[in-house]
């Protein structure tokens, strides 16, 4: 891509780990995700990838019947959307539970190409897991949305590439500031984005202090961005000012226009191979 490429942007409103313990603006309930999706519609997304909250205790949930009316109220107001959806192991590392809302065939779901640490939390992806996910996902239409934290996990995409198992078209979402994995910084970047599957569409963010820096990089250097509350809960480097949603979007809208990105459409996207195969 070059840096006049419509910008792909990827809204992560909620995650697995933010509370409203420690910003009262995470969307938790189907209302608030579905309300809060709607919006940053308005303003200008390209996808949104979604996590799943029980109601009752705000604990991360893996039921399709409540990714179900998260999808349904969604595409009420944003047909065109491309959804992705969270198969994170971090809470719950059962194939079954990851993979039950394939069967709702989003347009796409994460896959995390290896196992890694977080600051205080380890998420697992066995090979033989990501392998499921990732047969799951072609049997369900549903296009994988490659989660690379470090070099090794793009080699690891790789092979699955020769082996058939992920195929085109690509989007790869580059996720820096990870205590355990890359950082943002342009000598690690380049080395990764040199080895992208040919043709891929690829996007970075940063996590917490790390999400500004990484946006910008990307909105200069032609790439996409992942932004949201799920990756940074705070609008400021000194941590003083509580982001929302639309605070950290609307920067990015700024920042977009002062380098003359125009947003990819949801439809644009779609049109390129990332609705599900069977809608």
């Amino acid at each position: 891509m070059n840096n006049k490429h419509p910008l792909v942007i990827n809204f992560t409103p909620t995650g697995m780990v933010p509370t409203k313990a420690m910003n009262p603006n995470v969307p938790i309930t189907v209302a608030e995700i579905v309300e809060q999706v709607h919006e940053a519609y308005e303003i200008g997304i390209t996808l949104a990838h979604l996590h799943a909250r029980d109601e009752i205790d705000g604990a991360p949930s893996w039921k399709a019947v409540v990714y179900a009316r998260i999808f349904e109220g969604i595409r009420q107001h944003c047909p065109d959307l491309v959804l992705c959806a969270s198969l994170s192991g971090r809470n719950f590392n059962v194939f079954e539970k990851r993979a039950e809302v394939l069967s709702l065939r989003p347009d796409m779901g994460s896959l995390t190409l290896s196992s890694l640490n977080f600051h205080s939390q380890a998420s697992t992806n066995s090979p033989e897991m990501i392998q499921q996910l990732a047969l799951k996902m072609l049997e369900q239409g549903v296009h994988p949305e490659w989660e690379v934290f470090d070099l090794g996990m793009l080699h690891y995409g790789h092979y699955l590439v020769r082996k058939n198992i992920l195929k085109p078209p690509f989007y790869v979402n580059i996720i820096t500031g990870n205590v355990a994995g890359m950082q943002t910084n342009l000598a690690e970047l380049g080395i990764l984005l040199a080895q992208l599957p040919p043709g891929a569409v690829w996007a970075l963010g940063g996590i917490g202090q790390q999400q500004l820096a990484a946006n910008t990089l990307a909105i200069a250097t032609g790439g996409g961005v992942r932004i949201g509350l799920e990756d940074n809960l705070h609008y400021d480097a000194g941590r003083k000012i509580q982001a929302t949603n639309t605070s950290l979007l609307k920067r990015i809208h700024e920042l977009a226009s002062i380098f003359e990105r125009p947003i990819m459409s949801p439809s644009a996207f779609g049109a390129l191979g990332f609705y599900n195969n069977y809608r």
